[in-house]
């Protein structure tokens, strides 16, 4: 149920079903900040500066960022649209579910969802890593296990959860604090890193420095921009994470897409600095940063992070300090940003009962405690995983981008087409197509190598497209107003989505396992060739190890099949049931059909039926296709007289009986009451091929009634005449006048009797 609004011009002042809504208190810079603070985080100073160099060199890398920036441009001026369309939380998922249907809302709100979590998870779990770097693992206590080579401590583990209590709590508090430590630390990210960035331009000659090779002579000059650019939606997702707090903008909405426009610029110049510092100086055993970064799996420590190396060697420890407080100051940052765009997602799914209705709920300082608090809770656990998961997970964020950019694009060509606005259609494309590039570029093996998913992150979209299929079931099972299920396409979209990801999970499980089967084999013919050499024996090693990888093979075809046929089953039940919703809601309208076209006092079909059927005639009559038409009218005698003496009960039993008179003689056609005393039935089948023989019939039933208790019924026909009757009607005033004259006749006949 959507609940009425009321445009203030500074936002919308509502009251919904599931609790108050938002009040606006973001400023233009609060916004700002927000959107700024959830695009960077870890990643953008820790690891995107070297695999945009090593996918472009400095040239291509700037290049690719620029192009991506475009783009993004493009899905901005989406969102502004969407933003001044439906001033609402939820952002993304709103959109595509006004535009779109509800099906889309949940395919979008699925992985908008993953999204976010994992760029919160990503963040919150660098902190081990910023004590490991900087701290010199001063939280590195405690060890646990570890999981996938990632060694857990409880130490480490201890930081994580702190920081995710902290943030949480934070996050149910004043929402003014927020926007002001928001604001703040936003300043100072970007601030400490022009500042490193600046020093290094200037001082970069002086130190003997080059930017050489500007791109990778190697390869193609445009697929390396194109390589850098199909990073765009991991790199700046998030951009549009203020879409979600729409409703809370102190500021017209006609200003959105100039505030994600100033987002973009900034998120892009932190990008170029980042990435231009990053190739600016590298230690004297290199003689390029090429040969520096592409060295940098077998160093440590602040070599290890070339933006801070580059830092600490124009600026010295003072450098390092600055840049250490702006990653500090972007955790931060990404942290509050995504739980705030998530809690606000949470809140509109409460509202449309996607989520339980809690989940839209206030607290006394106008935050969304419960939606806070469950993101806060669930994240808890993350710690416990370790990096390595948590990193599989943030390559999703890609994925994810791309599925909800693409269908807000969807949304606003749509618009488009619909309003006409060929420059909303155009832009609609031009993001949707590119976001479909961009994904099928990404997940389709060696199509860009380097850009090419992890193993396991393929496994992981198939386990939450499968999770996606149950919780729609939960979803339609509470859908009390059927709006769910309603398109088939997002279900065969999910569906593709399992196949085609298990499937490239299984091929890259199968070249993984045969590359370390070869290698076994090659260590092990290395190791014993020449010393002894037995032929047997190392036939029977071989042939263990293909035995091996055969069983890991079926291994992955077992599971890849049990997932896919888990995918099919649920997809199926949830078409079973909303098969079953609709053939009840058929049901049920047939019931409610029937109730308005039948006369709840005799139980045949009332004037309204008997208009639709009129409607109908008229139109065959006036096309020639009906030919063989005959209208007999009724009319009860002497209902007048009962109703003054006897009273309106006795009328109705006189008017009931009249009817089954009628209906006992025309047993095989419809009879219609079309006013207080007045029949019309219309011969089908054996009573059209009969009915003088039953009027004969009725006729001398109703004559054998005079003077009795019994109902009285005058009626009279009329036949259609092809080429002449140009209406129902002239058929109807024959047979009224006919029934008239019949009703005379009776009436004569039972004075006659009386007398």
């Amino acid at each position: 149920m959507e609940a009425s609004s009321e445009n203030t011009g500074r936002g919308i002042l509502k009251k919904g079903a599931a609790g108050a809504w938002l009040e606006p208190f973001l400023s233009p810079w609060g916004a700002w900040a927000y959107g700024v603070g959830t695009a960077i985080g870890w990643g953008s100073l820790v690891v995107t500066t070297s695999q945009y160099l090593l996918q472009g060199g400095p040239v291509g890398s700037v290049a690719g960022l620029v192009v991506g920036a475009l783009l993004m441009m493009v899905i901005a001026r989406n969102y502004a649209y969407m933003m001044n369309r439906y001033p609402d939380s939820g952002g993304s998922y709103t959109y595509v579910r006004h535009m779109l249907g509800h099906d889309y809302g949940f395919l979008i709100a699925w992985f908008l969802s993953l999204t976010y979590l994992s760029v919160f998870w990503a963040n919150a779990t660098s902190l081990p890593l910023f004590s490991r770097f900087f701290l010199g693992g001063f939280f590195k206590v405690g060890y646990l296990y570890t999981i996938f080579d990632y060694e857990v401590y409880a130490g480490e583990v201890a930081l994580t959860m702190l920081a995710i209590a902290a943030v949480g709590v934070l996050c149910t508090r004043d929402k003014r604090i927020k926007q002001i430590i928001m604001i703040a630390l936003a300043f100072v990210f970007s601030a400490g890193i022009a500042l490193c960035f600046f020093a290094a331009m200037f001082m970069h000659g002086g130190a003997q420095k080059s930017f050489a090779p500007l791109m990778l002579g190697d390869k193609n000059a445009i697929s390396q921009i194109v390589k850098v650019s199909l990073m765009t939606p991991w790199a700046f997702i998030g951009f549009e994470s203020v879409s979600n707090s729409t409703e809370e903008f102190a500021f017209p909405r006609e200003r959105s897409f100039k505030l994600l426009t100033k987002i973009v610029i900034t998120t892009t110049l932190l990008y170029v600095m980042v990435t231009l510092l990053s190739s600016s100086a590298y230690p004297a055993r290199y003689d390029s940063w090429f040969a520096y970064l592409s060295d940098l799996d077998n160093l440590s420590g602040i070599e290890g992070l070339p933006a801070f190396y580059a830092a600490q060697f124009y600026l010295g420890d003072a450098g390092l300090l600055i840049l250490v407080g702006s990653l500090l100051a972007l955790v931060i940052t990404s942290l509050i940003g995504n739980i705030v765009a998530l809690s606000r997602l949470f809140v509109k799914l409460g509202r449309d009962r996607m989520l339980p209705e809690a989940f839209a709920d206030l607290n006394e300082k106008g935050t969304p405690q419960n939606s806070v608090l469950a993101i806060t809770l669930v994240s808890l656990l993350v710690p416990l995983l370790g990096r390595t998961p948590i990193g599989w997970i943030v390559d999703i964020t890609t994925i994810g981008a791309v599925i909800v950019y693409g269908l807000v694009s969807l949304a606003e060509w749509h618009i488009g087409r619909t309003e006409n606005d060929s420059k909303k259609v155009a832009l609609g494309g031009v993001g949707f197509v590119s976001m479909a590039f961009i994904g099928l570029a990404t997940m389709l093996p060696s199509l860009y190598s380097e850009g090419n998913l992890a193993r396991e992150t393929y496994f992981l979209i198939t386990v939450w497209s499968v999770l996606g299929f149950m919780y729609f079931r939960v979803i339609l099972k509470n859908d009390q107003d059927a709006v769910y299920g309603n398109s088939i396409i997002v279900w065969v979209f999910l569906l593709a989505l399992v196949l085609f990801t298990s499937t490239v999970w299984m091929q890259k499980a199968d070249q993984n396992k045969t590359h370390e089967a070869m290698l076994s084999i090659q260590q092990h013919l290395e190791q014993n060739i020449g010393s002894g050499y037995d032929l047997s024996t190392e036939k029977e090693f071989i042939q263990q190890s293909l035995d091996r990888l055969n069983q890991a093979s079926m291994h992955s075809s077992l599971i890849m099949v049990g997932m896919f046929t888990l995918a099919v089953s649920m997809m199926f039940s949830n078409y079973r049931f909303m098969r079953k919703r609709q053939e009840e809601n058929e049901r049920a309208l047939n019931a409610a059909r029937a109730a308005a076209y039948t006369d709840a006092l005799t139980g045949v079909k009332n004037k309204n039926a008997y208009h639709e059927w009129e409607h109908q005639a008229g139109i065959r009559i006036s096309t020639g296709e009906e030919t063989n038409l005959v209208v007999i009218v009724c009319d009860v005698n002497g209902l007048k007289f009962v109703n003054d003496t006897l009273g309106h009960a006795a009328g109705d039993e006189h008017i009931r009986q009249a009817c089954y008179i009628v209906c006992r003689h025309f047993k095989h056609s419809p009879v219609y009451r079309i006013g207080g005393d007045e029949f019309v039935v219309v011969p089908h089948g054996e009573d059209l091929e009969n009915y003088r023989d039953i009027l004969a019939a009725f006729d001398r039933e109703v004559e054998g009634n005079i003077g009795t208790n019994r109902a009285v019924v005058s009626a009279g026909y009329s036949i259609l005449r092809p080429g002449l009757d140009s209406t129902l009607h002239d058929v109807f005033e024959r047979a009224d006048a006919r029934m008239y004259q019949r009703k005379m006749q009776l009436k004569s006949m039972g004075a006659a009797t009386r007398e």
